[in-house]
């Protein structure tokens, strides 16, 4: 029987959400994480985003709009850690991959730019943003081939190709973010729970 925690949880917000949604990339297990923010009426998403950027740089802790909707404001953000990123676009595999998705090459903030401008603009949502959050390129080619259909597990991503190692990494992620959940609501501040690079 899994244990179950209840937690006072105050509504949403932005440190939350970071907090929480994000808490395998604060704590390093992954390179990048990514959620849906709505601001409250009046809220700037964009300056809590910049805030959190400063007070996170530092150890090595990115935090980036890719897209705001002009009709509701809610916002896609992007948590990132800049150096771990950049390995992965630089992999000639990733690079590939992207090339034949019709990016231009460059260095991973030019891509996030372009992977910025298809979340905006483009009518099909680009499926190749997992090789931007550090899922497996099979799987994110697996994804792509399959329209989403025919995985062998689903988690954090549809897995095409190693469901055991895959499912490892969900669990490891499941429990960060138990952990995190728990520091946060107890007062930990998030720049202590944000592993330095």
């Amino acid at each position: 029987m899994q244990e179950q925690t209840h937690i006072n949880r105050s509504p949403r917000s932005f440190a939350c959400d970071l907090a929480t949604l994000c808490a395998p990339t604060l704590a390093g297990l992954k390179p990048a994480s990514l959620f849906r923010y709505q601001p409250a009426p009046g809220q700037d998403a964009a300056a809590m985003a910049a805030a959190w950027d400063a007070a996170l740089s530092p150890r090595g802790v990115a935090v980036r709009i890719l897209k705001q909707c002009p009709r509701t404001g809610a916002v896609l953000v992007y948590v990132y850690r800049p150096a771990r990123v950049a390995t992965l676009l630089a992999d000639s595999g990733a690079l590939a991959f992207l090339a034949g998705e019709g990016y231009t090459p460059g260095d991973a903030d030019t891509l996030l730019g372009q992977l910025s401008a298809r979340l905006c603009c483009d009518a099909d949502f680009p499926h190749e943003i997992g090789v931007f959050l550090g899922y497996p390129l099979a799987d994110v080619i697996g994804f792509i081939r399959n329209r989403g259909k025919n995985f062998a597990a689903c988690g954090y991503w549809k897995v095409y190709t190693d469901p055991a190692a895959a499912q490892a990494e969900f669990d490891r992620y499941k429990k960060c973010e138990r952990i995190y959940a728990r520091c946060y609501y107890n007062g930990t501040p998030i720049r202590r729970l944000t592993v330095a690079a």
